[in-house]
């Protein structure tokens, strides 16, 4: 076989293998998560927009080498040319096509900032607190696209599920790999309905945490003394149990800090809502008569 049909072979074995990377099986580590979200599917869109121009440039630059390396080699009788030591055509050229490289990707990547950022006509607020190592969800309000109403008493913590937490210590005996999503679970999920748009607040109580789920597409920073914030908006028809972890380094049981987001219908969570309300009523007024 030939050096160009051996290259040529390799070319597409490369192309095979980053095709499969790309549209793989969407729980694929190799690829970014398509997600449930608008924002995670157009990051997603951005994502393969901006691969797939790498590989254009990289086919282009480095075809090129090799189609000249191959070419023009000395066993072929090439002689190096020591003339040409500088073109200012082909200066101008390979400057200006990278400028418009960088300002075709920067425009659909500018939309996609200001999309993120705009947190405006949510349908339901959030606060989302962390704790050394668990995380506390307090809802606020609600707003129909006309009033907004306020949520009150709905507040609880989300730390490590109990079987997870007891398997992971020490001379549990336990095998980890027998424990249903292991040290992804927790004891108490958010809750929150599909096609509504839920603007989190994230803030920390005592070191920095970070709250982040795949397949919502989102991460943000809880700082303590500093209110970030961030929106999310599961797609109707996706309605199930989404994981994710927090990722900011927060101290010794960092790796034991799961986030469990599930998604409802509108019905089932506004019926789950009016549940919380009246048990959240119970407990203040037995914590106002103990007083």
């Amino acid at each position: 076989m030939s050096i160009q049909k051996k290259l040529a072979a390799a070319a597409g074995l490369a192309g095979l293998a980053i095709s499969a990377a790309a549209f793989g099986h969407p729980e694929s580590s190799l690829n970014l998560p398509v997600g449930v979200t608008p924002i995670s599917q157009q990051a997603h869109y951005l994502h393969m927009l901006t691969l797939w121009v790498c590989v254009g440039i990289a086919v282009v630059v480095f075809g090129a080498m090799i189609y000249s390396m191959v070419k023009f080699r000395k066993s072929q009788g090439a002689v190096a040319d020591t003339s040409i030591v500088h073109s200012t055509k082909a200066e101008i050229i390979w400057t200006i096509i990278p400028v418009i490289i960088l300002v075709a990707l920067a425009v659909p990547a500018t939309k996609g900032l200001v999309i993120i950022e705009d947190t405006r006509n949510s349908g339901l607020t959030v606060k989302a607190t962390g704790y050394q190592w668990k995380w506390q969800y307090e809802y606020l309000s609600q707003n129909d696209g006309k009033t907004e109403t306020p949520i009150s008493g709905v507040s609880y913590y989300s730390a490590l599920e109990e079987n997870s937490n007891f398997t992971r210590q020490l001379g549990s005996g336990l095998d980890p790999n027998q424990v249903e999503n292991y040290l992804l679970d927790v004891d108490h999920p958010l809750i929150i309905p599909s096609g509504v748009k839920v603007r989190l607040l994230l803030t920390g109580n005592d070191v920095i945490h970070a709250w982040w789920v795949p397949q919502l597409g989102m991460k943000r920073d809880a700082i303590p003394g500093f209110v970030n914030e961030m929106w999310i908006q599961v797609d109707e028809g996706k309605e199930g149990t989404y994981r994710g972890q927090c990722v900011e380094l927060c101290g010794r049981d960092h790796g034991f800090m799961p986030i469990v987001v599930v998604v409802k219908t509108k019905q089932d969570f506004a019926a789950w809502l009016a549940a919380q309300q009246p048990a959240a009523a119970t407990a203040t007024a037995a914590t106002t008569a103990s007083l």
